[in-house]
């Protein structure tokens, strides 16, 4: 029974000290943000770069950036990937969407760089961008002799780019909200007010009052979607930093080996993480002694698959690809949590 209270006061002390430190000035301004690219900034205007009449450079580009840009969770972005897929897109910049997707979701990085430290952050928004692209051209080689499956008319119409905001007034938009994100994370209060008069600006300038109620609806969904699993992953955070011996972590992961990184990576691979859940899971391993290689490796393996998302890609593109894939994500991130492990150490 008092295994079970401990358990317990763990799981809530980690929600207290998540609650106090990291809500208002860090996750709200985040779910405004990713609220405000969904309802604003056209996926088809982004997809369309994935067809099989874009130009190489340009449609891995784009792939790899998309995840900050859609602002898509591991469940959204499945879906997309089997139109882009079977529409005709190129299997490399498909396989490069298909990562960056939910690995640089913005809400991820933010939180990811807040929690766990900006070398981290910054790693897994670099490490996630460079892992799609290679990936992404490593598949494209392997199976260089598939045709695609080219429907030219089916992925105009899947991409079909509809009349919005012009490029600069989402840039401006969207800019003035990461403003607020940054100054209300370090806590500048008068910076932070200027750009919160920017975006009241902006929003009473360019935006009608439908357009606003989209964006705040786009942000309730985001929120309703994401802080219920985020709490529970807190919570069971809290748990494990009392469940979890020490020891056992620093035997399996607390080093910067390739054997820890290896089995980092190979169970991110196929644990599930709802999104951003993986950051609050990470930071009390890191607590409890594991390497920051280790952790870079699950946080580059984990959101981008897991066993559910196997068997879709598997549904897909078939076994043998699937496996192909899965294998390169684990192998590229064991190595890039070694070497990310040498540069800090």
């Amino acid at each position: 029974m008092e295994m079970l209270t401990d358990l317990f006061w763990g799981g809530v002390n980690g929600l207290i000290s998540y609650l106090s430190a990291h809500v208002i000035t860090c996750l709200v301004p985040a779910l405004f943000i990713a609220g405000a690219i969904a309802a604003f900034v056209s996926q088809a205007a982004i997809l369309k770069y994935f067809g099989p009449q874009a130009k190489k450079p340009i449609s891995y580009s784009v792939a790899s950036v998309s995840g900050a840009v859609l602002a898509v969770c591991s469940c959204t972005v499945l879906p997309l990937f089997a139109g882009i897929y079977k529409k005709g897109a190129g299997l490399g910049p498909a396989i490069a969407f298909l990562f960056s997707g939910p690995a640089i979701n913005v809400l991820a990085i933010v939180y990811s760089a807040k929690l766990l430290g900006y070398d981290i952050g910054l790693a897994r928004a670099i490490g996630a961008i460079v892992f799609s692209v290679v990936i992404g051209l490593i598949m494209a080689l392997i199976y260089r002799k598939e045709k695609p499956q080219v429907d030219a008319k089916a992925f105009a119409l899947l991409t079909a780019d509809p009349a919005g905001k012009s490029i600069w007034q989402q840039v401006a938009f969207v800019g003035a909200l990461v403003g607020v994100l940054i100054f209300a994370a370090s806590k500048n209060w008068i910076v932070m007010s200027i750009f919160l008069v920017a975006v009241a600006v902006i929003l009473w300038r360019w935006f009608t009052r439908g357009e606003v109620v989209q964006w705040l609806k786009e942000t309730l969904h985001f929120t309703r979607l994401i802080i219920p699993w985020l709490l529970v992953g807190v919570f069971v955070a809290g748990i494990l930093t009392v469940a979890i011996p020490q020891s056992i972590v620093a035997q399996y992961v607390g080093g910067d080996s390739v054997f820890s990184n290896f089995i980092a990576s190979f169970l991110g691979a196929l644990m599930y993480f709802a999104t951003l859940t993986e950051v609050p899971i990470v930071k009390a391993f890191l607590d409890l002694g594991m390497g920051k290689g280790p952790a870079l490796a699950l946080l580059l393996a984990g959101p981008a698959l897991s066993l559910p998302s196997m068997l879709v890609i598997r549904n897909i593109m078939g076994t043998k690809k699937m496996l192909t894939y899965v294998g390169l994500v684990v192998v590229m991130a064991t190595v890039t949590g070694y070497i990310f492990g040498l540069i800090v150490s």
